[in-house]
């Protein structure tokens, strides 16, 4: 059995839906399977209402969180204000430190950004905002049209739905790509598995 791994999701007020829960979809099924654990995250454990107005229950709060291997970082309106939120990002740098991956998606590239973690890696983020992600990490090297990009333990996506992708790249990349096969195939999930393919980049005009 492959190791376990504990799998963490940031929340934060304001946070995208399906940034959250596609991944969670795709990590869920490995911890159905016993061969990791989900868990969620907030600067304050209880509830956190989404961009959408839906609320997700943070089962820990920064102070007591356990050491989390794989951490996720959503995107949402409400990334315009964590990019602010010194808490967050000295959290976020001292965890990364010690995980084995930390992957984001769409403007929580941004938070991620923020905290300078990225600077000399390449990186991507959500096309239809890609230049304000852009001018929070100068020295970061922003690739403009990519469905994902990973880079040593950094992995990082597009807008919304590109997370699956991403989170179903880094479970072929953790744990195999049979396993990573089989959970698309239990999604029903149409997995785009090249991660140069980005349509939207040409659409908002970045390439």
């Amino acid at each position: 059995m492959a190791e376990q791994r504990r799998f963490g999701v940031v929340l934060f007020e304001g946070f995208e839906l399906l940034d959250v829960f596609g991944p969670l979809e795709a990590w869920g099924m490995l911890a159905m399977q016993g061969q990791c654990s989900v868990t969620t995250v907030a600067e304050r454990a209880g509830a956190v209402a989404s961009a959408q107005g839906t609320k997700a229950i943070a089962d820990y709060g920064f102070g007591d969180c356990p050491h989390l291997d794989v951490i996720l970082i959503p995107g949402g309106i409400g990334t315009r204000n964590e990019v602010k939120n010194q808490s967050l990002l000295d959290w976020l740098k001292s965890r990364a430190e010690k995980a084995e991956v930390v992957a984001t998606v769409c403007t929580g590239t941004a938070i991620l950004a923020r905290t300078g973690l990225l600077d000399g890696r390449s990186a991507t983020t959500n096309k239809m905002v890609f230049a304000w992600v852009a001018s929070l990490g100068p020295d970061v090297k922003w690739i403009k049209e990519a469905r994902w990009v990973e880079d040593g333990k950094f992995a990082t996506s597009s807008g919304v739905s590109a997370g699956i992708d991403m989170a179903l790249a880094l479970i072929a990349r953790l744990y195999g790509k049979e396993t990573a096969e089989k959970i698309a195939i239990q999604m029903e999930y149409d997995w785009h598995r090249d991660a140069s393919w980005d349509p939207f980049a040409k659409i908002h005009g970045l390439v």
